[in-house]
């Protein structure tokens, strides 16, 4: 293992020795992930066999696509695994951003109000709801209005939601995992706690959860405590890394059909929309979901315990609950953010070669670097690491299809670090 890793990699013993010792100080907390994955991957199964899914739901369909029995049945499972009344799981909802903005332009109209309970959203959503851009169709440009909840302190305040929201409040939208924030994420039960409050001023709000990079960390979802509509990709963890593109929304049934209005048309909803031949890539990528999740969430652990050893702030912190895969260390710097990614890049399976450089990616008012050697094109359930190109300089890895690969990517990124005199070991 040592000369392999030193004569592909050239990992030095040095790296190999902490990393080492990290993996025996890490193993309860490891144990914990394993008996996680072990009850959702029950879950997952007993949905299959509840639904007969079967080697016909693998076929696709074409043109209106009418009848299509495995698009049926997929919406079955991810509703029951879920806790929801409905589901709408689609491949041409194309990520976590359109599957939120499908949520929000459905239960919306002129005149309503939207709240988001954990400050402000994620950046790919800012034009949608039209808090900057030039619109396009915003939330803003179709007259609706737009408060949100300021964190405190880093944190979710919950005098701070309840001053914001109102009882002429239509919808709340409560964004699960931190973003490009240093916060912890949201756990479920945070969750439903936001929710159970915000019903007390009116049960009528319709509560919308952003889950991704949530799905399966815990042994609940958002529904299950009273989320009116949940969403979420499939190129994150409910795809398995073997869906090759998708979106999901469940939640209660009358809010999910008019989702399925937004996405295709008004009286047509579920019943259209042919499948092509996804059907057996979606179904097959949700059914490994929890055991690729639970490899995520140790690579997570591992990056963090590594790189607190080297003595950086990471969040969330070693003993801390994990609520999504996602794992945030502060590095100080501009180059060594940039050194972390390239390190990533260097150790993947797809594009070892590139060199990840900043850029304007769309949707970010900031220049964005993007680790991502990945099988499809900007899957975070694959091992990848971005950071945005401003203080404090903080970097956010998640995924990693199998630990084995992401112990060795994670290992490229300290020695990076190391060659390029950012670190000691």
């Amino acid at each position: 293992m040592k000369k392999l890793l030193h004569d592909n990699f050239g990992i030095s013993g040095e790296i190999l020795s902490l990393c080492e010792k990290v993996i025996k100080e890490i193993e309860p907390h490891l144990s914990r992930i394993k008996e996680t994955v072990k009850c959702n991957q029950l879950k997952v199964l007993s949905a299959f066999r509840n639904n007969k899914i079967s080697e016909t739901h693998f076929h696709g369909t074409t043109g209106y696509g009418y009848n299509d029995g495995g698009r049926e049945a997929i919406d079955s499972v991810y509703a029951e695994v879920f806790g929801a009344e409905d589901a709408l799981v689609r491949h041409n909802i194309i990520n976590g951003t359109h599957a939120v903005s499908l949520c929000l332009f459905a239960v919306l109209r002129p005149g309503d109000t939207l709240v988001c309970a954990t400050g402000k959203p994620y950046d790919t959503l800012e034009e949608a709801i039209g808090i900057r851009g030039e619109g396009g169709g915003s939330l803003k440009n179709f007259g609706i209005n737009y408060r949100q909840a300021e964190l405190v302190g880093g944190k979710v305040n919950h005098n701070s939601i309840m001053s914001t929201v109102d009882k002429n409040t239509k919808a709340v939208l409560i964004q699960k995992s931190k973003g490009y924030d240093w916060r912890p994420s949201l756990s479920n039960s945070d969750i439903g706690e936001i929710i159970r409050e915000i019903k007390e001023i009116n049960e009528d709000i319709v509560c919308i959860v952003d889950n991704c990079y949530g799905e399966f960390v815990e042994r609940d979802e958002p529904c299950e405590y009273g989320a009116d509509l949940v969403a979420g990709s499939l190129i994150k963890n409910p795809g398995g890394g073997l869906a090759p593109v998708g979106g999901y929304i469940v939640g209660k049934k009358h809010f999910v059909e008019l989702c399925a209005y937004r996405l295709n048309s008004v009286g047509l909803g579920k019943h259209v929309g042919a499948t092509l031949d996804t059907n057996k890539a979606i179904l097959q990528g949700f059914f490994i979901a929890p055991h690729i999740v639970g490899e995520c969430m140790a690579s997570a652990l591992f990056c963090g315990a590594v790189f607190k050893k080297l003595g950086f702030e990471i969040c969330p912190d070693i003993g801390d609950s994990r609520t999504d895969i996602i794992q945030a260390i502060k590095l100080g710097s501009e180059d060594a953010v940039i050194k972390f990614c390239q390190g990533i890049q260097k150790a993947s399976p797809i594009d070892s070669f590139v060199t990840p450089v900043p850029w304007d990616m769309p949707g970010y008012d900031h220049k964005v670097i993007m680790a991502a050697g990945t099988f499809t094109q900007g899957a975070s359930i694959e091992l990848s690491a971005d950071a945005p190109i401003k203080p404090p300089y903080i970097a956010y890895l998640q995924g990693g299809l199998t630990f084995d690969s992401a112990y060795i990517g994670i290992m490229s990124a300290v020695k990076n670090l190391y060659d390029s005199g950012l670190i000691k070991i």
